[in-house]
């Protein structure tokens, strides 16, 4: 929650994301003409999430479960669906759905994001929940601990200091 507004996570997991759903609808559509694959695929993967979170993150690690919620992918495989049922068209499926589908992602999950971003005071510096998150509870893959090690040296183990670019 305290790395979900930069620029990776807007960019690449909606790229990602939509190789599963895509196949998914296209399979559906082919053999059966059900314009809703992308909504089921995504369901089912939101659901997947939510047992990992839950089992792996919270109940093996303790990690807090506001930390790890997945991307709501919802919004976009409606829309996604919809192209496809309006324009009975792949191509204009993959144009102007995949296009919508990447654009509506982080509106789409800008209420479960949004009140985490709520600016604080923390001591003396203005700061928001999701950052106050990210400091008191550093963990190795976060931006702040690479920023952290990008900011000094790396430590081989031949004893070569080797610079972090």
């Amino acid at each position: 929650s305290d790395w979900k507004d930069r620029r990776l996570w807007v960019t690449v997991t909606p790229i990602v994301l939509i190789t599963f759903p895509a196949a998914v609808q296209y399979f559906l559509w082919e053999r059966f003409r059900q314009p809703w694959g992308a909504t089921v695929c995504v369901l089912a993967l939101l659901f997947g999430e939510w047992i990992n979170r839950y089992f792996n993150f919270w109940g093996w690690t303790y990690f807090p479960v506001n930390f790890c919620f997945p991307a709501i992918q919802v919004p976009g495989a409606i829309l996604l669906d919809v192209v496809l049922l309006l324009s009975g068209s792949y191509l204009f499926t993959a144009i102007i759905g995949a296009m919508a589908w990447g654009l509506i992602f982080y509106p789409g999950n800008w209420p479960i994001i949004a009140p985490l971003h709520v600016p604080v005071e923390y001591n003396g510096t203005l700061m928001s929940i999701a950052d106050i998150q990210g400091y008191n509870y550093v963990r190795t893959g976060t931006p702040e601990y690479i920023r952290m090690v990008e900011k000094g040296t790396l430590r081989t183990f031949g004893k070569d200091v080797a610079p972090v670019s």
